[in-house]
């Protein structure tokens, strides 16, 4: 006889099994689906719907189905029913691909004369936004039809910008030309804005309908801005007038990108001449100083110490500071800090050269207190804070919570589950647009579980990015997740570097985006750019087929550490130096390079000119330590990679820092 509390649990257990196989179909249906929509995508993009119909019944039920058809309808644009397209925008209307289809939709209505039925989508989805072209195509749909109450506040709205507009534009201002609306003064006025913004080419176009003086003008400019130095040695030919000063003062700024001591001479001569205000001279005195600084001038703290208390600012106190630290003035280097703003005196980086400039001026205790302070803290300074002091790593993992209840709701959400399926589909950049937009709706803690949903689909970008904006910045495993770990082991063993470093320098690069674009070009998990991509494909014999290639994760991730691997040698081994190499390039840092002797690697890091790339060093350094510790358990101290950086003709040679 079969009691209840058995039967009871065999109840239990049966509706288990019934869920977890209805979890299975599930989960099976949806991988058929994706293999499905993988199959077919490239076809329907090329406008070939029929291969689709084999697969129409799995794939109608999936979440990326209007994807589809939307690629659809865009392949076939020309030649789609009208009320095809309008039915499905009134189905999809608000979904992203319904969006992007709207939009050339638009275009194309335009393309087809239908001016009217252009200018209805326009004023319900665009109006108000801004959009040059769009604006301007409804401005040309209003002209033809007649309606010109819009013309001239609009359009000359439109035209008083100081850079280029979109061509839609040009019907436009024909018409304002046409109405003899552009006048003189309407030119004189977008020339200026031009000149100001530095359109100079603008400027010069403008200037035609002008005169031979704003002709004159607009070529002056053009030279201050391609032959500075040229147009400098002509000062005596010029009156002291406003314009020629912005225009002298503007040609020195640009002078002191290169040869900023060179800058202060012709500023000098040239203030002998001219009668600058105090504001345009201290202006420029600060930006010649700035890039004096950048370019590891000695003079350079000098010519910061003087400037007009007007223009001194956070910057200005930063590379005084560097400056000091370079040529190492520890006593004003130690000044300098104290003078800094709190908020700005608060940051680790001046807390902890703080403490280094006490040590060195033999402040022994004080700077011990300050550094141990500072232990506590995980990142770039606090961990040197702990190498000198021979303490742990801040290295406490701390995993976030779970909530089974949340997770379970947000995972039904359908602009997540759209951004889920875009993102295993291969879709990366369309599924973070979707992701992002969804994240915009949620609190703080229901975005740490979506940040937990998106590591268990191991979209780690997301997880990371999402942690970080919920303000969570302890669960290791999530923020420093080791997707790829075969192939960035193995690669990085082949290329001779630590495959740590492979991974702090792809966490640094691109959060572990495999379709990553940069705005310089670069792509992919390791972004590198086309053309290194090809050399490297070329001596690691990869077959390689443009950004295919650079986009596919394991050709990334052997041509990125190939190429990390090369700049390690080209620098001697040179951990910190190949680092820098690898993001700004390996001529900028043999430029960057002492001229003489020996500089330690922690200055020299603080001395990098490019923002960018000294934040980058920093992150890169800090991450590899703590991939390491992920990876072995061990702690690998970020100052044992920071040999002694020697002069410049060596190329990097490693000095021990003993």
């Amino acid at each position: 006889m079969v009691t209840r509390p058995a039967l009871v649990n065999a109840l239990f257990c049966l509706a288990a099994l019934l869920a977890s196989a209805l979890t299975a179909a599930d989960d099976a249906l949806l991988e058929q689906q994706r293999a499905a929509f993988r199959a077919v995508r490239a076809d329907v993009e090329r406008g070939n719907w029929q291969a689709v119909e084999p697969h129409a019944a799995v794939l109608k039920s999936y979440p990326l189905w209007p994807d589809l058809r939307a690629l659809d309808l865009k392949a076939r644009i020309k030649d789609a029913d009208h009320g095809e397209i309008d039915a499905y925008l009134n189905e999809y209307g608000v979904l992203k691909p319904a969006r992007e289809l709207r939009y050339r939709y638009a275009l194309h209505l335009v393309d087809e004369g239908l001016l009217q039925e252009y200018l209805s989508i326009y004023q319900q989805f665009y109006q108000g936004l801004d959009l040059a072209q769009l604006d301007c195509l409804a401005l040309q749909a209003e002209i033809a039809a007649g309606q010109s109450h819009r013309i001239v506040s609009r359009a000359l709205d439109l035209w008083n910008v100081g850079r280029s507009q979109a061509e839609e534009c040009d019907l436009v201002f024909d018409e304002l030309l046409n109405r003899k609306l552009l006048t003189r003064d309407q030119y004189i006025s977008r020339f200026e804005l031009a000149i100001d913004a530095k359109q100079f080419g603008l400027a010069r176009y403008l200037a035609k309908s002008l005169d031979a003086t704003y002709a004159k003008r607009a070529d002056e400019w053009h030279r201050a801005h391609n032959s500075p130095t040229a147009l400098v040695d002509e000062y005596l030919d010029y009156a002291d007038t406003t314009l020629a000063k912005k225009l002298f003062a503007y040609a020195v700024e640009r002078i002191a990108y290169k040869d900023p001591l060179a800058a202060n001479r012709y500023w000098r001569t040239l203030s002998g001449h001219f009668s600058f205000s105090d504001e345009q001279a201290n202006r420029n005195l600060r930006h010649i100083a700035l890039w004096a600084a950048r370019n590891h001038r000695p003079e350079a703290a000098q010519m910061l110490s003087t400037l007009a208390e007007s223009v001194r600012d956070a910057e200005t106190g930063r590379w005084l500071i560097r400056n000091h630290l370079l040529h190492r003035r520890w006593q004003y280097a130690l000044a300098a800090i104290r003078m800094l703003p709190d908020e700005e005196l608060n940051r680790n980086e001046w807390r902890y050269w703080e403490a280094v400039t006490l040590e060195q001026l033999d402040q022994q205790a004080i700077a011990e207190q300050k550094l141990d302070n500072l232990t506590v803290e995980r990142g770039y300074y606090g961990f040197l804070a702990a190498d000198s002091r021979g303490a742990a790593y801040a290295l406490t993992d701390a995993p976030l919570t779970r909530d089974a209840s949340i997770v379970a709701r947000l995972a039904e959400i359908p602009g997540l589950v759209r951004a889920r399926e875009l993102f295993h589909v291969g879709l990366e950049s369309k599924g973070r647009s979707e992701w992002d937009a969804e994240m915009r709706m949620l609190t703080a803690a229901e975005q740490i579980q979506a940040a937990l949903l998106a590591d268990e689909w191991g979209w780690h970008s997301r997880a990371i990015a999402t942690v970080a904006k919920a303000g969570e910045y302890d669960d290791l495993q999530v923020r420093y997740p080791l997707p790829w770990r075969t192939d960035f082991e193995q690669q990085a063993t082949t290329a001779g570097i630590n495959s740590s470093w492979a991974y702090g320098i792809a966490r640094s690069e691109s959060l572990f985006m495999r379709d990553v674009r940069s705005s310089a070009g670069a792509i992919g998990l390791m972004q590198l750019m086309p053309a290194t991509g090809r050399e490297s494909a070329r001596e690691i014999k990869l077959p390689w087929s443009g950004q295919a290639t650079l986009t596919d994760s394991v050709s990334n991730i052997r041509l990125g550490t190939h190429y990390l691997g090369k700049m390690f040698t080209r620098f001697n081994d040179n951990r910190v130096l190949a680092t820098a190499a690898y993001n700004a390039g390996p001529a900028r840092v043999e430029a960057w390079l002492p001229p003489s002797g020996t500089l330690d690697a922690r200055i020299w890091i603080e001395n990098i000119p490019f923002n960018e790339t000294r934040a980058y060093v920093r992150r890169v350094l800090t991450d590899e330590s703590i991939f390491h510790w992920r990876m072995t358990g061990q702690l690998r101290r970020i100052s044992s990679e920071l040999p002694l950086i020697a002069a410049a003709g060596t190329a990097g040679k490693v000095v021990n820092s003993d």
